[in-house]
């Protein structure tokens, strides 16, 4: 009799500690940088910090409209994006920084094309209006004199626009990609050449945010889901090939491929994070901010004040 309590106490413990997880669906890609927040879903670390997290892939154009239907309460997605979520009323707060990239983004061109400037007139594969590949190469004509209205743009995801170019498709000219479409195109250079990456224009850095409704329900779940993430990153630390292994399956990718496409990027620490906040991230938004107004992308700032929350960060 005295067993069958103590397994009932065991069973009520279990049921209690379920109750209490907080149910979080958050929206990304299957983007490299991305990684550790599967790796803290499936290596469980999410779940021991009390999150039932869902993951939802959903394209970077297509993520806003997630969130504004309550389907997703938080996502990731890069910097520059959340200022044009808010400017279009999709009211967003990011909480951590995830990565910076090192050379995951870039531009493929093919053989006859010597410079960026080269492109005017040419037509560039990118994402839609609002996306990183897009703003990546807004941010790159920018640099070189020129601006999506000198170029014509076929609206290709990152992957098809990789594959356009590795498949020599007639009429494309250049095309904006990222890892691990980038390193596809990196291992078939008759395809195309790489002309710049982020590593020669950094600007594409990447952060988890959510609804300011969720954070204000949720402040203990907001906290667990940055410090689950910081935890992914000590687990790569600790156990690299396990964690590639989890990772590259997401993205399938083998262990080794996979650890191969994020030597592009710098996945970013607690201490990186605070830093980054301090400044920096201001910084960058309000230059971004610039670049899309001038785009007409956005037709006015939102508030910049509130694109960001650090409070989660200590």
């Amino acid at each position: 009799m005295k067993k069958l309590l103590t397994l009932s106490l065991v069973a009520l413990a279990c049921l209690s500690a379920q109750a209490q997880e907080t149910k979080i669906t958050l929206g990304m890609s299957g983007w490299t940088g991305f990684a550790p927040l599967t790796l803290a879903k499936e290596a469980g670390i999410f779940k021991k910090n009390g999150l039932d997290v869902t993951i939802k892939k959903i394209p970077q154009k297509d993520r806003h409209l997630a969130i504004a239907s309550g389907d997703v309460q938080c996502a990731a997605t890069t910097v520059e994006t959340w200022i044009v979520w808010n400017a279009n009323g999709v009211a967003t707060t990011q909480i951590f920084q995830l990565d910076k990239s090192y050379g995951a983004d870039g531009m493929v061109v093919k053989p006859n094309i010597a410079k960026i400037s080269d492109l005017k007139g040419k037509t560039v594969a990118a994402s839609a209006p609002g996306t990183a590949p897009w703003f990546t190469l807004a941010w790159m004509l920018k640099k070189n004199g020129l601006s999506p209205k000198d170029v014509k743009i076929v609206n290709l995801e990152p992957q098809a626009a990789a594959n356009a170019m590795i498949a020599g498709t007639d009429g494309i000219d250049a095309a904006m990609t990222y890892e691990p479409y980038l390193g596809a195109v990196r291992a078939k250079p008759e395809a195309g050449k790489i002309i710049a990456t982020t590593l020669d224009y950094p600007m594409i850095m990447d952060t988890v945010g959510c609804t300011p409704k969720f954070l204000a329900d949720n402040p203990k779940a907001a906290k667990a889901l940055a410090d689950s993430y910081f935890e992914a990153l000590e687990m790569i630390g600790k156990e690299p090939q396990k964690s590639f292994e989890i990772m590259g399956a997401d993205v399938k990718q083998p262990a080794d491929k996979f650890e191969a496409s994020q030597k592009y990027l710098r996945w970013q620490d607690r201490a990186a994070n605070q830093k980054f906040f301090a400044g920096e991230h201001a910084a960058f938004s309000k230059e971004a901010a610039e670049l899309l107004l001038e785009a007409g992308v956005i037709k006015a700032l939102p508030d910049m004040s509130k694109l960001a929350d650090t409070r989660f960060l200590k």
